[in-house]
């Protein structure tokens, strides 16, 4: 005769749960959560306690230990940005808003914080996972050889990153194509007749400005092109500014500019201004992703447009797949399309 289960008298308690089984409280969070650290036997073990006991974790147990080691209800997001530039930036504000929008479906709360570098970023994830006040973290602005894919990895963290995979190492990433979007880009502006075209940049050390250096320089020689100038920047409207100064100035000005961000297409538009030139007439203008601040100057600025808000809740849903170990996979958004507005034109004559 099997034997029937065993019910206590007064609630039940994790402790409970732990001696039944003969482990920690720690190992029957593992357990319970399907999360790695306890073998299948063990595992087997535990829940066969669970179904014994007839043990339910109540839900302030699960806010305070989430998924066996972190805050079940708190994703974590760490920008290295000044506060005053992201607050400028409208794709970190859409990307904020797509991860919101799932957050907010599942009523998890999202936990921002901003550094100076990516070593205070590796101190803060590590801080918060080790202290179990997040279920997991989005990865952003990852860097080539980054060294918060080896230290964050090493501790167990689960994590989404947001880039290629060729940059990512072990993290499941979800990217867009930088490399099609460049050369989508250059082909709509040579097939304009633009010969000579330049790129504002963001940081050097980002992955994604490597990505697509490398692609706009690959692109112009398939193509015929003369070689592309890139001047490389923080991503500011100052520094935007600056760089299209000096691009328009020079000896052989670029007839089309690709920015990689709207912040820097706006103020370039300014400077073309300042500097009596005409837009489109005597140089192209692209912005990559495309917001609002496109559409509100004039001209029209001609952008790369991709669903940020969209990437930003396809991040976080993955994000929760890799909490839940659900699926591992990495896979890329849908890629950016370009929209020719305003700022882009055939040059006003040929290139020298």
């Amino acid at each position: 005769m099997s034997e029937a289960p065993v019910r206590r008298s007064g609630r039940v308690t994790i402790n409970d749960v732990a001696a039944r089984a003969g482990v920690s409280r720690g190992a029957v969070s593992l357990a319970f959560n399907n999360r790695p650290g306890v073998s299948e036997a063990t595992r087997a073990r535990i829940m066969a306690a669970v179904t014994e006991l007839g043990w339910v974790p109540s839900q302030n147990a699960i806010k305070l230990s989430g998924s066996a080691t972190g805050a079940a209800d708190t994703v974590g997001l760490v920008i290295a940005r000044p506060a005053r530039q992201l607050g400028l930036e409208p794709f970190y504000m859409e990307f904020i808003s797509g991860v919101e929008s799932v957050l907010e479906e599942r009523r998890c709360s999202l936990l921002l914080h901003l550094v100076r570098d990516a070593v205070q970023e590796t101190a803060v994830h590590r801080e918060w996972w080790q202290s179990r006040r997040i279920a997991g973290s989005i990865l952003v602005d990852i860097q080539q050889n980054d060294p918060r894919v080896t230290e964050l990895a090493a501790i167990g963290l689960p994590a989404i990153a947001v880039g290629h995979p060729s940059l990512t190492g072990g993290f499941t990433s979800v990217w867009t194509d930088d490399e099609a979007a460049v050369h989508e880009a250059v082909r709509y502006l040579a097939a304009l007749g633009h010969r000579r075209i330049a790129r504002v940049g963001g940081h050097p050390s980002l992955g994604h400005t490597l990505i697509r250096t490398a692609a706009l320089n690959t692109i112009v020689a398939e193509l015929g092109l003369e070689p592309a100038r890139s001047v490389t920047t923080d991503y500011s409207g100052e520094q935007g500014a600056r760089a299209t100064r000096s691009l328009l100035a020079s000896p052989r000005r670029p007839t089309a500019i690709v920015y990689d961000n709207d912040i820097m297409a706006v103020a370039g538009l300014s400077v073309a201004a300042e500097m009596g030139l005409s837009v489109p007439r005597d140089v192209s203008l692209i912005a990559w992703d495309d917001s609002q601040l496109c559409q509100l100057t004039h001209p029209t600025l001609s952008a790369m447009s991709h669903d940020v808000f969209g990437f930003g809740a396809d991040v976080t849903r993955r994000l929760f797949d890799v909490v839940h170990r659900r699926d591992l996979s990495s896979g890329p958004a849908a890629p950016p399309v370009l929209v020719p507005r305003g700022s882009s034109a055939p040059p006003r004559e040929p290139a020298d």
